[in-house]
């Protein structure tokens, strides 16, 4: 399969789960700025999904980008990160709607967790395909946000169960340090000549 098809079909399935998602927002009954307030925890949890949608839109261009070409174990391995990224809408309704209790909280934790575990093993599939010595695999190094946003996400997982709203500012400050740009890979992408 050509990469570019790979990366359409990435994009077309992102942009639908992002039309999922806002089609789960509620048009309120009423005209008055008060009917707005009761929908403010789903607006919210649908603006912070929205912005991992788009890290992730952004990371997966680059990381396609770096990549030569495309396997079986490659196209797998996006697949199943397609699905984690899939359950957002579902746990991004669930979370809104019930304004960040215990269990909805928990499971928007465990969707993101698997989520990044998928999206690190599509990123280490496109490294072993390209070699341990690539430039690719250079930039990447340790990953160490990779690694801190697991812990972060199992850390609020853990903490919905006492006070959700810890875990709130857990995701919150999860997709604020990816906000930065992670130059790492587009560097790759960027430099002219062979990857490896």
């Amino acid at each position: 399969m050509d990469k570019n098809r790979l990366e359409a079909f990435s994009d077309g399935v992102l942009a639908i789960i992002i039309t999922i998602m806002v089609l789960g927002l509620s048009v309120p009954q009423g005209s008055d700025i008060a009917v707005l307030k009761p929908l403010l925890p789903v607006f919210l949890t649908y603006v912070l999904s929205f912005i991992y949608l788009g890290i992730y839109w952004n990371n997966h261009h680059h990381l396609l980008k770096a990549a030569h070409k495309v396997n079986a174990t490659m196209m797998w391995a996006n697949l199943h990160l397609l699905f984690w990224l899939s359950l957002f809408p579902f746990v991004t309704g669930w979370m809104g709607e019930n304004h960040f209790t215990t269990a909805p909280t928990a499971l928007y934790g465990a969707v993101m967790l698997m989520a990044a575990i998928a999206y690190y093993i599509l990123q280490s599939t496109i490294v072993v395909q390209q070699g341990r010595d690539s430039k690719l695999a250079k930039s990447i190094g340790r990953d160490f946000k990779g690694r801190v946003s697991t812990v972060l996400y199992a850390t609020a997982i853990a903490a919905a169960f006492f006070r959700p709203w810890i875990s709130c500012g857990l995701y919150t400050f999860v997709a604020l340090m990816w906000l930065v740009p992670d130059r790492r890979i587009a560097r790759v992408v960027d430099e002219p000549g062979p990857s490896r």
